[in-house]
């Protein structure tokens, strides 16, 4: 089976303020997403930036069989939020934007407001597996591309960039230890017997400290002489597929120039030991071809498929 993940890249119906301006350009979008979905055959992708839940139908209605989809019901002041679609049915077994008890809300401007939740809900589902249940987290964390009061996408100066910079740093870091506590309890400290995948858009690359709090205890990443040695951190574990993805495709967007991986896969102690390969875009088509990006999101309204490339990982059984 394929497990994949994909941001969508502002999904609206057209006549908002965010999505396509006309039906063409609509028409355009989804069937462009719908070719690459086609092409990608996967039994379960997680999707972010579903912007109109009836938009998401809309695809589903353009890929081949009958598709199921799960949604969170938790989208941010844009009305995005992250779902599923598979082609088995799906139980949600969590759709939460709480921050762990013991984690205080965190500054998120000049004004002093504090975010005390996700920006956006993380949704959990449950479908059947060769052995036994899979259980998956989808995510969208905060974005590195920073806002500023008054709608502004560029600082007054760098005291405002630095300081916007760290705003989004805190609530991103916040959001990734949410959604490690619920990894911790889809995982029950069984990985080793127990199938858990988290993925999502983390906004940040496989080094990144904000990446690295999902993964659980420190060692036997893949490609280490740990990786095949079992400890007592396997039971909490989660493994990024990055290393298993070439080289030569390892960005899921490309930022003003520079390719980026901010899209992961993630899977606990059973799962990866039975991962086969991993890639960016779609598979046996080489390096994934994506538009660069700047800071102001609003400039790419309208074009057709995403900004973003799928990320993927084939698992046997």
């Amino acid at each position: 089976m394929l497990l994949g993940t994909w941001n969508l890249e502002n999904l609206y119906r057209p006549g908002g303020p965010y999505g396509p301006h006309d039906e063409a350009g609509y028409e355009a979008k989804l069937a462009a997403l719908a070719a690459a979905i086609t092409e990608l055959d996967p039994a379960l992708l997680g999707v972010q930036e579903v912007g109109d839940p009836e938009a998401l139908k809309d695809l589903a209605g353009m890929l081949d069989d009958d598709w199921n989809i799960a949604l969170s019901e938790h989208a941010d002041s844009r009305g995005i939020r992250v779902g599923f679609l598979s082609r088995t049915p799906m139980t949600v077994v969590a759709d939460t934007r709480a921050f762990p008890a013991d984690l205080r809300p965190v500054q998120a401007d000049d004004s002093g407001l504090t975010a005390g939740q996700a920006g956006r809900g993380v949704l959990a589902v449950e479908v059947p597996g060769g052995g036994g249940p899979l259980r998956v987290a989808v995510c969208h964390l905060k974005s590195k591309l920073l806002s500023y009061p008054d709608g502004r996408f560029q600082p007054r100066d760098e005291g405002e960039r630095a300081r916007y910079g760290a705003y989004a740093l805190y609530r991103r870091a916040a959001e990734a230890t949410a959604l490690r506590a619920l990894a911790d309890e889809l995982l029950a400290g069984d990985g080793r017997a127990r199938d858990v995948a988290v993925l999502g858009d983390l906004n940040d690359e496989v080094q990144a400290a904000t990446t690295q709090i999902l993964l659980g205890p420190p060692g036997s990443e893949i490609g280490t002489p740990g990786y095949d040695r079992p400890d007592r951190g396997d039971a909490t574990r989660l493994w990024d597929v990055a290393p298993l993805i070439p080289p030569g495709q390892r960005w899921s967007r490309v930022n003003s120039g520079r390719r980026e991986l901010i899209d992961h896969v993630l899977l606990s102690h059973r799962l990866v030991h039975r991962a086969t390969q991993a890639g960016t875009g779609l598979p046996g088509e080489g390096p994934p071809g994506l538009p660069s990006v700047g800071p102001d999101p609003s400039e790419r309204r309208g074009e057709p498929g995403s900004d973003h490339a799928p990320v993927w990982v084939r698992l046997e059984g």
